[in-house]
């Protein structure tokens, strides 16, 4: 429900906004989600003895110098209809959004030890020949025992495990006695 909400707050930024104010925003909106981890944060703008013009006021000090006028006439917005708790998942749907007009997306290999440049830019170009898209693998160590390729916005995960692998050959075996 929180994404339907906000796709229509990003709906309305972005029609409003050319390509270099689009990647502005997504950054400082980013910037917002990252501060609203932060505890002390959450609980400052979740509070209800706190007005909700203090709470906007608070979320565009955070802001600086980084917002012009339409940035923060949106924040007032939020602000009036007491949606400031959904700006991280704005700034999630407005990256999603950036990432999908320029058809490159960001993904996740996971792995036991670490793969190598030229095995990563291998990953990439096979997953832009499948997709038609750029993807950007960072890579992510864990005790999975194989490799996990993720792209979340594009809906792929890729496992090769050896354990399945394993539980296959056994299940191929069994069924051809």
């Amino acid at each position: 429900m929180e994404e339907l909400i906000a796709k229509r707050y990003v709906n309305a930024l972005v029609s409003v906004a050319n390509d270099e104010q689009k990647a502005s925003y997504a950054e400082a909106l980013t910037a917002l989600a990252v501060a609203f981890e932060d505890k002390s944060v959450a609980e400052r703008l979740s509070s209800p003895l706190m007005p909700q013009t203090d709470k906007t006021s608070f979320v565009l000090a955070g802001l600086g110098d980084a917002a012009d006028n339409k940035l923060q006439n949106f924040i007032k917005v939020i602000g009036e209809h007491n949606r400031l708790d959904l700006l991280p998942v704005i700034a999630k749907v407005l990256n999603q959004m950036l990432q999908a007009e320029r058809n490159e997306y960001e993904g996740t290999v996971i792995a036991s030890n670490e793969l190598g440049a030229a095995e990563i830019t291998n990953l990439e170009n096979s997953l832009k020949t499948y997709t038609g898209s750029t993807v950007k693998l960072s890579q992510q160590q864990s005790d999975v025992d194989g490799i996990k390729v993720k792209v979340e916005d594009l809906g792929i995960e890729v496992n090769f495990s050896k354990q399945r692998v394993k539980e296959q050959l056994i299940d191929f075996i069994t069924k051809s006695l």
